[in-house]
């Protein structure tokens, strides 16, 4: 069976791939896979890309066509993924060595690309989310500080705090004090 292959870019969690599904399906297209950054239409419903852009765009997403675009979505997919890695695993990969693996490319190669299109490092970027994550983690006020930058990978609460502050123009207690924290949805990263 011939498909469609969709990029997608502004995918950032499960309620946008459900949410990509349902616009499309409305449309009338027949989505057989849909996940972080890519739907694929099955041949009975053909999409042009430009055709289905429209339709995305409302909703706040955006089809790629160029290959680049496609690979930089692809890795800050892979770079949300590599935050529960850092979380979860005894024994984390380094982000070159976890992203290599997902991409069979050289992360020299992969850091070029993103930085010529995000106009952002990868590591840039990678700091933004755990920003983003460590504000959503301080705004459940569930942990204290140390066991956030733990979870985090970072080497003490000092250095989080620092990078908070370097990253956000606050101190992580101000941040803290605020009754309604301002934080970035994932698309607003880069």
């Amino acid at each position: 069976m011939k498909t469609t292959l969709l990029h997608i870019k502004n995918m950032v969690c499960p309620r946008c791939v459900e949410a990509v599904r349902h616009l499309l399906e409305q449309a009338g297209y027949k989505p057989t896979s849909v996940q972080l950054g890519q739907a694929q239409l099955d041949q009975t419903t053909p999409a042009d890309p430009v055709a289905v852009a429209p339709l995305l765009r409302e909703a706040g997403f955006d089809v790629l066509t160029g290959r680049a675009e496609q690979l930089t979505e692809q890795i800050k997919a892979s770079l949300a993924e590599y935050l529960e890695h850092l979380r979860t695993a005894r024994m984390p990969l380094t982000t070159s060595a976890f992203l290599t693996d997902r991409f069979a490319a050289t992360y020299s190669h992969l850091s070029k690309v993103f930085s010529r299109t995000a106009n952002l490092t990868i590591e840039k970027y990678l700091i933004r989310l755990k920003i983003e994550r460590v504000k959503e983690m301080l705004s459940y006020g569930e942990l204290t500080l140390s066991e956030i930058a733990d979870q985090m990978r970072y080497s003490s609460g000092q250095h989080l705090s620092n990078q908070f502050r370097q990253v956000t123009g606050r101190s992580v207690s101000e941040f803290r004090r605020e009754l309604m924290p301002k934080r970035l949805s994932l698309d607003e990263l880069a």
